[in-house]
């Protein structure tokens, strides 16, 4: 029998592949890579593999998904697929798969460390201590500081993460309004949070508006020069879900003109960002009073922790061989017509 062969291109981990090669055992021929081009793969790395196991630093346009001669399942190891053209992928009879069950606590947990690093002042005065341990002992120089117990907090997306992340801001004493046409009525009683029916309705209503929604078309740039004026002055924004859903220019300059009140974000379009970028232009300026007191920027770190790295290396793996030498599919998100021979029947 062939052994198998799987491909990560772009793999987040240092090693070289331990929790995957236990978990797909001896057979299976690993080629392990952390590039961010598909052209700086080795030859016939794409046409060789039977699965992709992926990440999120290489983009899977049409080009690089007709390379793949052999390959018959590509799995994000991670929930966020928007840089995999799900299309052409289902033209070519090849299932993409996420791996949804990996990091939820960890997100939910990051999204309300940022409501509280603003709100309590936690960054802010860490700077000004750095700065000078005896002229910052001061607790009136973090400008967000407010009582969090009372005030409304926001939810955009209602899904698993929206929802831990509505669970733990409903045990600071938060009322928990959220925005979501896709989810079912009666979820939101289920939860004991109330339903917005609309994005500006929520934007109107929160004082922390935090983001939980999949990058889409419909989604894409949500939050821009035309809704940041529905927010409330006093509001801070958290995003953890796509960089693309806030447009950033339109974020800085409603911070300087003091449109919201700040804004706490773990993702960006492109990352990690160019010089050029606005947000990194702002983070160079190390006396600029956005940075630590009104703006807080994180590396895409919300999903980070040991265990939920090693959930998300493991569960992709698994997902990736009960497509190969099953048949079965799980966390399936495009829709091929006709899929490519898999072991088995499907």
């Amino acid at each position: 029998m062939t052994a198998l062969r799987l491909l990560t291109p772009d793999a987040q981990y240092p090693d070289d592949g331990v929790i995957e090669r236990q978990t797909t055992g001896e057979g299976v021929i690993w080629s392990i890579h952390r590039i961010r081009r598909a052209q700086d793969l080795p030859p016939c790395a794409l046409g060789e593999c039977d699965a992709m196991v992926v990440w999120h630093e290489l983009a899977l346009d049409r080009a690089v998904i007709n390379e793949l001669h052999r390959c018959r399942i590509i799995v994000r190891a991670g929930v966020g697929f928007d840089h995999i053209d799900l299309e052409a992928a289902a033209d070519a009879g090849i299932p993409v798969c996420n791996t949804p069950d990996y990091g939820t606590s960890e997100v939910a947990d990051h999204a309300i460390g940022l409501m509280l690093a603003l709100r309590r002042g936690i960054v802010g005065y860490h700077r000004a201590l750095t700065t000078d341990p005896v002229a910052g002992f001061d607790h009136s120089v973090a400008p967000l500081v407010r009582r969090v117990r009372g005030t409304t907090f926001g939810v955009v997306g209602l899904g698993r993460i929206g929802t831990a992340t509505a669970i733990r801001a409903k045990a600071f004493g938060m009322r928990v309004v959220a925005y979501d046409p896709y989810i079912s009525r009666g979820m939101e009683i289920a939860l004991g949070v109330e339903r917005v029916e609309s994005l500006p309705a929520l934007l109107q209503e929160s004082d922390v508006v935090s983001l939980h929604c999949p990058l889409t078309v419909e989604t894409r740039n949500l939050i821009n020069a035309e809704t940041l004026p529905l927010m409330k002055r006093e509001a801070i924004l958290i995003n953890t879900a796509r960089g693309a859903v806030i447009d950033i220019p339109a974020l800085i300059e409603a911070l300087h003109l003091g449109t919201i009140a700040g804004a706490g974000i773990d993702v960006l379009p492109t990352e990690p960002p160019r010089h050029e970028d606005e947000i990194a232009q702002a983070y160079r300026d190390s006396a600029n009073p956005l940075i630590g007191n009104r703006l807080i920027l994180t590396p895409h770190a919300a999903w980070y922790s040991p265990e939920s790295q090693s959930d998300a290396r493991r569960l992709s793996v698994e997902t990736a061989m009960l497509y190969l030498l099953r048949g079965k599919l799980r966390n399936l998100v495009n829709a091929p017509t006709k899929l490519r021979h898999a072991g088995k029947s499907v």
